[in-house]
């Protein structure tokens, strides 16, 4: 999805930050993007487990696979190249013949770019542009390309490059992503609570050690200053990213350039919202 230089461990974590944009609280406008299955299941072609089995199986194979997601890595790779942009999103209206499908991807897609361009997303915003000039259609899989959500990028501050500095040659071809950071943080976090209560109280109960972890404060390398809420969410910041074009990187790794920052107690549903029957 980044380039055809990336690793597959770096494209796993990609795709996974970009499922938070379907989440049902992400403004996307995409919550009836649904391929028309309300109508399938009015008209009783869609009635049970196995034929919405079968409707999810050719939606994946048929659309997502052989098309959406082709364009997608296609738009990634262009690294806000308006022009290849256009000729991406004329081909995806050309090859959605179903004009439920056509106009369903355009609606999604706007509004996709609506929502980033509030945030201050630069190519959101032009290609939102080319869009009311009627010089561009933007389907969703366009609108998905320009942007992605990362919580933790390697090059991202001193502290985070310093981590970096210190796995060089300890992870092999493969350089440090949001999931890596990830497991190390929580692993140092949990480390520095058991040396604060000491090994032994520790072992006693396992509901303890997470208390004193929810009320100690974190911090490390990764992801900076930080805490974990009641209900056992990570809070820490996340960054908007545009991945480079190959011409701006500059050395191995060089993926991103960072758009935006969204602050933890914004990035993360509120706790008020969860239904977290442990709060």
């Amino acid at each position: 999805m980044l380039g055809p230089n990336v690793s597959t461990a770096t494209n796993i974590i990609s795709q996974l930050s970009a499922l938070q944009h379907a989440d049902s609280f992400f403004p996307s406008g995409a919550i009836s993007f649904s391929q028309g299955l309300e109508t399938l299941y009015a008209d009783r072609e869609v009635k049970d487990a196995a034929t919405l089995a079968t409707f999810v199986e050719g939606q994946l194979l048929y659309r997502w696979a052989s098309m959406e997601a082709p364009a997608l890595v296609l738009a990634h790779r262009s690294a806000g190249d308006l022009a290849v942009l256009v000729e991406i999103d004329a081909e995806i209206e050309a090859m959605s013949l179903a004009t439920e499908l056509r106009e369903g991807s355009r609606r999604a897609g706007v509004a996709l770019l609506s929502v980033h361009e509030k945030l201050g997303t630069t190519p959101a915003s032009a290609y939102r542009l080319l869009i009311a000039e009627k010089k561009a259609f933007g389907h969703l899989p366009v609108a998905q390309g320009l942007v992605l959500t990362e919580s933790f990028y390697w090059d991202l501050n001193d502290r985070t490059r310093a981590f970096w500095g210190r796995m060089k040659g300890k992870t092999g071809a493969f350089c440090p992503n949001q999931m890596n950071a990830g497991g190390y943080s929580a692993t140092l976090h949990y480390l520095k609570t058991v040396a604060a209560m000491g090994t032994a109280e520790a072992k006693v109960s396992g509901r303890e050690t997470m208390a004193r972890m929810k009320a100690m404060p974190t911090d490390d390398d990764c992801f900076g200053p930080g805490s974990i809420r009641a209900d056992g969410r990570k809070m820490h910041p996340a960054y908007l990213f545009q991945v480079k074009s190959p011409e701006e990187q500059k050395a191995p790794f060089d993926y991103y350039k960072l758009l935006g920052a969204t602050p933890a107690e914004q990035a993360f549903r509120p706790l008020s919202q969860g239904g977290c029957p442990l709060v």
